[in-house]
């Protein structure tokens, strides 16, 4: 495929992904630009919090033939980040003057393709996308996982009704007529699991492709691989933020089953957020102190580490689009328990790790204690799934291998006419 020159649309792209506002999709705003400068000059729009990480890899050369532009809103508008709809809002007027850069560099460079990465969300459309005249490339997206009903009760009173605004917030998304005309301009839909893919209409359905928007590198595979030698204790893991679609207290109730069966166990913790008073409190009442150990935060290789060091990962989360906890799992040969719902769900199979039905609050306890159990009595069953998970990794969800599956849907999505200057949209 000839080089192209790609305008990028990424609101979140730092590589030093920011912990205060969105790490995940930071991270693989930036991973995915990486990608696109290996074959095509990218022109990125982002947002201005991301200056100086990415200040930082421009200077290391970490990233070649990308140029940034930073837009950022009025100050005064940074009070709906207070409250949790309020992003959403923020983003929508954001969009409006990403879309007036957009067409100015587009008059000036003349983009053979436009591709909106962050947010990957179905429901929340791009203007971008659905005004400016380029062949266009949407995603990958999620937004179409939701709490499993019999979960819901895990929520108190506020929480449940915020998911309830949630899912009013995203049908009347799903009805906008940007949104409808986002799916109709664009000549491929990325999305990362099969529940997004379920809300996007069937005669979209040739223009979609199933697409992580989590990947790893071969270092990540390799880092402190022999960490574990050594240690006799059962090590369980998980991480993410504190919040209550994770599902740490389901997480913490089943160790403390599965611990006072097999004692030499210890679970560690990482991660931080509003939940994590209660969830103290919670380890605390099950009498769990010696056993569970919480890390606050750690950077991305010290989490691999322990990871490396640890038998199991255990990642309950009830809605998570993407869920780069298990990627990186897999990567470190670990195998994974979690739920059978979004990301994760679509991640895993029987071979690398062991999914439970989100069938209601107990159910999911007991079944994970069971795969917790399970896994500590057959150490030969974890090395097989350690080795498929790893497998598993290296063939689909290499940083590298991501981006030269993009070049393949770009080929697809874009027939050599479209970039002959002679026949250029304007």
């Amino acid at each position: 495929m000839k080089e192209l020159k790609i305008l990028v649309s990424a609101y979140a792209c730092n590589p030093d992904s920011s912990l205060q506002l969105h790490p995940g999709e930071d991270f693989t705003g930036w991973k995915l630009v990486e990608q696109l400068s290996r074959f095509h000059n990218v022109w990125v729009i982002t947002h201005s919090y991301n200056r100086q990480g990415v200040d930082n890899a421009l200077e290391e050369r970490r990233v070649q033939g990308v140029k940034f532009y930073f837009i950022h809103l009025p100050l005064w508008l940074k009070f709906f980040y207070k409250v949790g709809f309020g992003q959403r809002i923020y983003y929508y007027i954001w969009q409006i003057k990403a879309l007036r850069v957009a067409r100015q560099l587009h008059c000036k460079f003349h983009f053979d393709l436009a591709h909106h990465i962050t947010f990957g969300n179905d429901w929340i459309p791009t203007f971008i996308g659905a005004y400016l005249s380029v062949p266009f490339i949407w995603g990958p997206l999620g937004g179409g996982q939701r709490t499993p009903r019999g979960l819901m009760r895990e929520y108190s009173l506020y929480g449940q009704a915020a998911e309830g605004t949630r899912n009013a917030a995203q049908w009347l998304g799903r009805h906008d007529y940007f949104r409808r005309q986002c799916l109709k301009q664009a000549r491929a839909i990325l999305v990362c699991n099969k529940e997004t893919q379920a809300k996007i209409s069937n005669k979209y359905e040739p223009k979609i492709h199933l697409f992580p928007v989590n990947g790893v590198s071969l270092e990540d595979m390799n880092s402190n691989s022999n960490a574990k030698k050594g240690s006799k204790t059962f090590r369980v893991l998980t991480a993410g933020r504190f919040h209550r679609l994770k599902g740490f207290a389901l997480a913490i109730r089943s160790f403390g089953i599965f611990s006072r069966k097999f004692p030499d166990s210890e679970f560690i913790i990482v991660g931080k957020g509003p939940e994590e008073h209660r969830l103290k409190r919670l380890v605390k009442r099950l009498g769990l102190e010696s056993k569970v150990f919480h890390y606050p935060w750690l950077r991305r290789q010290e989490l691999l580490q322990e990871m490396h060091s640890s038998d199991v990962v255990l990642f309950p989360s009830f809605r998570d689009g993407g869920g780069a906890v298990v990627v990186e799992a897999m990567a470190c040969g670990k195998p994974i328990v979690c739920l059978d719902t979004g990301g994760p769900g679509f991640h895993i199979q029987k071979e690398w790790g062991i999914k439970i039905a989100p069938k209601n609050p107990e159910h999911v306890v007991q079944e994970m204690a069971k795969a917790l159990a399970c896994l500590y009595e057959n150490k030969d069953l974890r090395r097989k799934m350690g080795e498929a998970a790893q497998q598993r990794a290296k063939e689909f969800y290499l940083w590298d291998k991501l981006g030269e599956r993009l070049q393949k849907i770009y080929e697809q999505a874009l027939p050599i006419e479209d970039t002959d200057p002679d026949n250029r949209i304007e």
